[in-house]
């Protein structure tokens, strides 16, 4: 029943704040912080979470700051991570997959909001994507990304794909690594079945790209990789918190334990965040950024 209603409320959300962002670039609305555009998607995400009883916790939103653009980094493992990180993380646009495109109606409103499409199939034109996402955050607009490319059966971190780090660092913008741990429990991947639960998304310390060139976007993506990993042993007693291309395990994480700062408690209301943002802040896992 849960189920039948989630997608029901999905259904009606997207008609309605699609048609509502439509209208409103026919209308040569402003975009921009405070926007239609901007509020559109948040309140998608607060009617799916709702209908979804996904409640949405965020950890260490004070301290980013809402007026510098950022590049979110975030792990992929279930189709509500989605609406989840849009309720954490503030005014952004999104790098999805081009197939999302030719969704009908949807596709086209998510342009309207900021998507930016990629081809990963065709290696011109995602790079060409790219820099129109470049140029998105040089205008003042943040962007999240799934560098994982698909979504993940398990919480350990499967390798990331380069084009999210070239452009981070075309952009000269630091990234936020974020960590999302609760999603499978609501919608594993490869079902839209749905199952109240709480959601925890940690906001980790910002990564600098200032100075960096196309050589270090390696070196850049194992840093955010291995600070998102340690961050998910940490809290979550990941194990593996780390695979490789082909399901090895390359990092053990800590020994499984309750997560001393993912308790909904810790948040005054849903998607508030978390006053204990420090205990997700991870150690850097590469102390060098140079290319290897």
């Amino acid at each position: 029943m849960r189920t039948l209603f989630a997608k029901l409320v999905t259904l009606t959300s997207t008609l309605l704040f699609g048609s509502l962002v439509l209208v409103a670039e026919l209308l040569r609305v402003r975009h921009g912080r405070g926007s239609v555009f901007e509020k559109a998607p948040r309140w998608w995400s607060q009617w799916i979470a709702w209908s979804a009883g996904m409640r949405v916790i965020t950890h260490g939103r004070e301290g980013v700051d809402p007026d510098v653009p950022h590049i979110y980094v975030a792990n992929h493992v279930s189709i509500m991570d989605i609406p989840a990180v849009l309720l954490a993380a503030p005014a952004h646009g999104f790098v999805a997959k081009r197939e999302l495109s030719k969704v009908p109606f949807f596709g086209a409103a998510a342009r309207a909001v900021g998507v930016v499409y990629i081809d990963r199939e065709n290696r011109k034109s995602a790079f060409a994507a790219y820099e129109e996402a470049a140029e998105k955050v040089r205008a003042g607009q943040s962007v999240i990304v799934f560098p994982e490319g698909t979504r993940g059966a398990a919480y350990g971190l499967r390798e990331f794909k380069k084009g999210p780090f070239v452009l981070a660092i075309r952009s000269g913008v630091p990234i936020i690594p974020v960590i999302i741990h609760g999603t499978i429990e609501v919608t594993p991947n490869g079902t839209l079945d749905v199952t109240p639960g709480v959601v925890n998304i940690h906001l980790l310390d910002p990564v600098p790209t200032a100075g960096l060139s196309y050589d270090d976007r390696t070196a850049l993506a194992d840093t955010v990789r291995g600070r998102m990993a340690e961050a998910m042993g940490s809290l979550y007693g990941v194990t593996p918190s780390l695979i490789d291309a082909r399901g090895a395990v390359r990092v053990a994480a800590t020994e499984r334990g309750a997560p001393a700062h993912a308790s909904p408690d810790h948040a005054s209301s849903d998607h508030a965040s978390s006053d204990h943002a420090s205990s997700a802040r991870a150690p850097e896992a590469s102390s060098s950024l140079e290319a290897h």
